[in-house]
């Protein structure tokens, strides 16, 4: 019995010690910042600031067809995307209304006519019997009168035909350019009314092969966009395709929505395919800065935050050894005068032109204050501090499932 509780007792303690050795190399990977977090180097490289909107695809030239006059649609020639011609024919309305007004008309012309023939003949008679004393003067000038009153009454007649047949001609709404049918507004049968505005019938685009993209810019970018730079956009139809426009114009005419002032940016777009079609949502990105050959790092750096410094005893009355933790980070409090670089206070953003990283300096990580330039949402530019090319910066942390060091001893028994 004594031999086998040795025995035992033997056992227990091989497994102590081996279970102390695993807890020791825990904290040893814990501690090791090759392993605990992700790294990058620093490294010179090119950096556009892009700004970006959305906008919608339309034609460069858009032409709403309407009717100057009413009726009922008796006749439709076109439909949704045929191609037409100049002149073409797009539909015709029921002109028996018109037909018969423009009759009436050629009739007052006709009975105007006879009227100044009499009166012509009047004139010249009264002229002649003037010259023989036979009529007073002013009977000749009555008929004089007369006969620029027919005429007067003639023209006036020929005007009212001429109008007549002109809303008769309207009858048959015809293309104003080449182009392509879009939309059409009405149907066969459907009345139409051109009492006090023009109602759109067809709407014909000129010309598919160029397009434009009308996108609204908000005030704290359009002071970057200028008429000529690039831009590249996508749609949703295409999401693995990018497609490019050049800036046209930059609207003068401010919107203000909810205290939001954005301003109206029309881009020029080459469609020789015509893969894009009206109404389409863009994405669109116009570079405004460019650097090259900078010193860059990746933004996930500038937003890292390494975890509150372990300044806990141990059991044992003796603070810890140094650890990756225990670095005096900035907003932690342990960064007093001449113990390093400090950076923003905790909780506060960087404002834009300073930032923070943290570079690995052998077994620790330490804090570098930098200044920032431009960024295009993955990398930024660093146009100041301390930190130097081929450095490698901290990133973020690696999820091992290994808790970092305790700051409380092992317990022995």
């Amino acid at each position: 019995m004594k031999r086998i509780g040795k025995i035992l007792i033997g056992v227990s303690v091989a497994a102590g010690l081996i279970g102390g050795g695993v807890w020791v190399a825990k904290q040893r990977a814990a501690q090791d910042p090759e392993r605990r977090y992700k790294l990058a180097a620093v490294e010179k490289g090119e950096v556009t600031q892009t700004v970006s909107a959305n906008g919608t695809l339309n034609p460069v030239v858009l032409i709403s067809v309407g009717t100057q006059v009413s009726g009922t649609v008796r006749k439709l020639y076109v439909d949704f995307n045929d191609k037409v011609k100049k002149g073409q024919a797009l539909l015709e309305l029921d002109d028996a209304l018109v037909s018969a007004t423009e009759r009436q008309s050629a009739a007052n012309v006709v009975n105007a006519q006879a009227t100044l023939e009499l009166a012509q003949a009047n004139e010249a008679r009264m002229k002649s019997l003037l010259a023989q004393e036979y009529v007073s003067k002013q009977e000749y000038d009555q008929a004089s009168q007369a006969l620029k009153s027919a005429k007067a009454q003639l023209a006036l007649a020929r005007a009212q035909n001429e109008r007549d047949r002109a809303n008769l001609n309207f009858t048959v709404i015809r293309s104003p350019v080449d182009g392509v049918v879009i939309d059409r507004v009405v149907d066969l049968g459907q009345t139409v009314a051109a009492s006090f505005q023009t109602p759109t019938l067809i709407k014909i685009a000129q010309d598919l092969s160029e397009m434009r993209i009308d996108t609204s810019f908000a005030e704290a970018d359009i002071g970057g966009i200028r008429e000529g730079q690039k831009a590249r956009f996508t749609v949703d139809a295409f999401p693995n395709r990018q497609f490019t426009g050049e800036v046209q114009q930059i609207r003068l005419n401010p919107t203000n929505q909810q205290n939001v002032v954005t301003y109206n940016v029309r881009i020029n777009v080459a469609n020789p395919d015509e893969v894009l079609l009206p109404g389409m949502t863009a994405y669109v990105n116009i570079g405004v800065q460019k650097r090259e050959g900078v010193l860059l790092v990746p933004n996930a750096a500038l937003r890292f935050k390494p975890a509150d410094p372990a300044e806990k005893k141990s059991e044992n009355g003796q603070k810890n050894g140094p650890t990756v933790a225990s670095v005096p980070t900035p907003g932690s409090g342990a960064g007093a005068e001449g113990s390093g670089p400090k950076g923003p206070a905790k909780g506060k953003k960087r404002d834009g032109q300073s930032g923070t990283v943290h570079v690995l300096a052998g077994d620790e990580i330490r804090p570098v204050s930098v200044q920032l330039g431009i960024t295009d949402n993955r990398m930024t530019e660093i146009v100041g501090g301390e930190l130097k090319e081929g450095e490698r910066v901290v990133t973020g942390e690696n999820s091992t499932g290994v808790k970092p060091p305790s700051s409380v001893g092992m317990r022995m028994f």
